[in-house]
């Protein structure tokens, strides 16, 4: 802020007989000096608040497209785990097919084999890997549920089809209806589950799929 003349002869008066009138304009000039240093200083110091607060802003902006940019990978990510999960569940259920024909039709003496079999009622609908039945004097259909790593969910899934297979398959009514689970990997507690329910357990040897139960194994007819 400059100086007004009358402020300066204040100070000349108050410091006459004092300082001599030298040194006192040597404090003036050195207190406007120090004030033009104080101006630049805060000048300085607005214009660094002004570049911080444009960097902050820059970073929120990078940081939100960061996260756009992520969530966007998550959902392309989510949906290639998800059809190779899809495509792995396809590679299972095909690799089961050849050896399951072969041990419904020689094994259980069934007489039609269906791959991916969907049936829909309203709004209902039932999806089986691979039903079985014959018409013969056997009067039996067998559902296949096929999974490359079985979980309790898979037992699950296959209880739910047989509890709704007839209203399904109302031809199927008076036939005798019994389950197999076929799985790639299955724990010996999830056989066991298996087994306690009455299904046929199926696994996996050298790319072929077999029976695998006990010789006091008593299937349970559904």
């Amino acid at each position: 802020m400059p100086f007004c003349g009358c402020a300066i002869l204040s100070v000349q008066v108050l410091w006459r007989g004092i300082v001599t009138d030298e040194e006192l304009k040597e404090i003036v000039a050195s207190i406007a000096v120090e004030h033009r240093e104080l101006v630049v200083a805060q000048k300085e110091t607005d214009r660094q608040l002004k570049e911080t607060d444009r960097q902050l802003k820059a970073q929120a902006v990078e940081a939100e497209h960061d996260r756009r940019e992520m969530k966007k990978s998550n959902r392309e990510l989510g949906k290639q785990i998800g059809g190779l999960a899809n495509k792995f569940g396809s590679f299972t259920e095909g690799l089961a097919l050849p050896s399951m024909q072969q041990i419904l039709r020689s094994q259980f003496n069934m007489e039609v084999v269906s791959p991916s079999v969907r049936v829909k009622k309203g709004d209902e609908e039932l999806e089986i890997d691979v039903l079985s039945y014959a018409n013969s004097t056997l009067n039996e259909v067998y559902v296949v549920e096929v999974k490359s790593h079985l979980r309790d969910e898979g037992v699950d899934q296959l209880l739910d089809i047989v509890s709704r297979f007839r209203h399904f398959f109302p031809e199927h009514k008076d036939k005798k209806l019994y389950g197999i689970m076929a799985a790639v990997e299955m724990s010996s507690r999830l056989k066991e589950r298996v087994l306690s329910k009455g299904f046929y357990a199926a696994k996996i040897s050298d790319e072929v799929f077999s029976i695998d139960v006990p010789a006091q194994f008593q299937p349970k007819a559904y």
